[in-house]
C-alpha cells in the first residue's frame, strides 16, 4: 500500500474549497456559480467553505449576545445575581470593554468598546469552529484576516481624523520634529512622511499575517502528526505505539489550540485598541 502524500493532504484540508467534510466521509460539495461581469471586472460570488463558517461565526456572536442579554434582563428583573451562561458572557464582555478597549484607548474608549467586543468574539468563534469535526478555520484564510485588518485600519485612521481634525491628522503623516525649525524642519517633516505612511500600513499587515499564521500553523502541526501514523504504517510491530503516541500528541496540541484561539482573538482586539489609542492621543 502506497503511503499518502502528507503534504497534499495537509494543504487540501487547510485550504479554502467549495466543499465541507472529509472525502469520502460526510462530504458535501457544491458547484461554482456563474461569473458576474461588471465592466472589465469578473467576479464569482460562490460562497466557499471559509465564507460559510465565517457566516456561522457571525450568527453565533449574535446568538450569544442575544441569549446572554435576555437571561441577564430576566435575572435582574427578579433581583437575582447573574449566574451561569449569562454571568460568563457578562464577565467576558466587561473584561474586553474595561481591560482592553477603555484601558488602551483612554478617554472616549467606551464608544469603541462595541467594535472591539465584536472583533474579539467574532475572531474567537472563527478560531474555535475550525477545531470541530469537519469544521474550517476561517481565520486561516489570509483574505478574511486581511479584511478584518483593513476594517481595523479604517476605524483607526478615521477615528484619528475625527479626534484630531484634518490638520491634526496630517501631522501624524508630516510630524513636527522638536528642536528643528525653518527649512530644516520642513525638510525633515517631508523626509519622515514616507516612514510614517509605511508605519500606518504595517499595522494592518501585522494584524492580518499574525492571525493567519498562528491559526494555520496549528492545523499544519495537527495534520502532520496524524500523517506520521500513515508514514510508519508498514511497521506493523509498532503500529499501536506510533498510533497512541501520535494521538496523545495531537490531543495535547488540540488543547493548546483552544488556548491559542482565545489568545489570538485577545491579541487582535488588544492591538486594535492600542493603535486607536495611539492615534487618538497623537501629539
Amino acid at each position: 500500500m502506497q503511503a499518502p502524500d502528507i503534504g497534499e493532504v495537509v494543504l487540501h484540508h487547510t485550504a479554502d474549497a467549495y466543499s465541507i467534510g472529509i472525502e469520502p466521509y460526510l462530504m458535501f460539495e457544491w458547484q461554482r456559480w456563474h461569473d458576474v461581469h461588471i465592466g472589465p471586472l469578473t467576479l464569482n460570488l460562490t460562497p466557499t467553505r471559509h465564507v460559510i463558517f465565517m457566516v456561522i461565526a457571525a450568527f453565533l456572536v449574535f446568538l450569544t449576545m442575544r441569549v446572554a442579554g435576555t437571561k441577564l434582563q430576566s435575572q435582574r428583573a427578579s433581583e437575582n445575581a447573574p449566574k451561569g451562561f449569562a454571568n460568563a458572557i457578562e464577565a467576558m464582555v466587561l473584561f474586553v470593554r474595561n481591560d482592553i478597549a477603555i484601558a488602551n484607548i483612554g478617554e472616549g474608549g467606551a464608544k469603541f468598546a462595541p467594535f472591539i467586543m465584536t472583533l474579539f468574539f467574532f475572531i474567537l468563534y472563527m478560531n474555535l469552529l475550525g477545531l470541530l469535526p469537519h469544521g474550517a478555520t476561517a481565520t486561516g484564510n489570509l483574505a478574511i484576516t486581511g479584511g478584518l485588518a483593513i476594517l481595523s485600519f479604517l476605524v483607526i485612521e478615521l477615528s484619528g481624523v475625527v479626534k484630531l481634525g484634518p490638520a491634526g491628522y496630517m501631522r501624524t503623516i508630516f510630524p513636527s520634529i522638536p528642536g528643528i525649525t525653518g527649512v530644516a524642519g520642513v525638510a525633515m517633516s517631508l523626509f519622515m512622511a514616507p516612514i510614517e505612511i509605511l508605519g500606518k500600513l504595517v499595522k494592518p499587515f501585522a494584524l492580518a499575517v499574525r492571525l493567519f499564521g498562528n491559526m494555520t500553523a496549528g492545523h499544519f502541526v495537527i495534520l502532520s502528526m496524524f500523517g506520521i501514523i500513515f508514514l510508519f504504517g508498514e511497521l506493523a510491530v509498532w503500529n499501536w505505539a506510533i498510533g497512541l503516541t501520535a494521538a496523545g500528541l495531537v490531543l495535547g496540541i488540540m488543547m493548546l489550540e483552544l488556548f491559542i484561539g482565545l489568545l489570538q482573538a485577545y491579541v487582535f482586539a488588544l492591538l486594535t485598541s492600542v493603535f486607536i489609542g495611539l492615534i487618538q492621543h497623537e501629539h
